[in-house]
């Protein structure tokens, strides 16, 4: 998937990354600008889980 792709899907998918993960603010989402690196540091973070698992969640909301 390239860059330009995902960052729009990025933007989709905000609202539904907002109802799943309640912690993640709008502003942290904002500021994650679509940058999955960043997304991960946050769900280890907030949530306590691996890379792996941030990875496998954001790809299961993303299907």
């Amino acid at each position: 998937m390239n860059k330009d792709i995902a960052q729009g899907k990025w933007h989709q998918l905000s609202g539904s990354m907002k109802e799943k993960w309640g912690e993640l603010t709008h502003d942290e989402i904002t500021e994650m600008g679509g940058k999955f690196d960043k997304f991960y540091g946050k769900m280890q973070e907030k949530y306590g889980m691996s890379k792996e698992e941030a990875q496998k969640a954001f790809h299961q909301l993303n299907s």
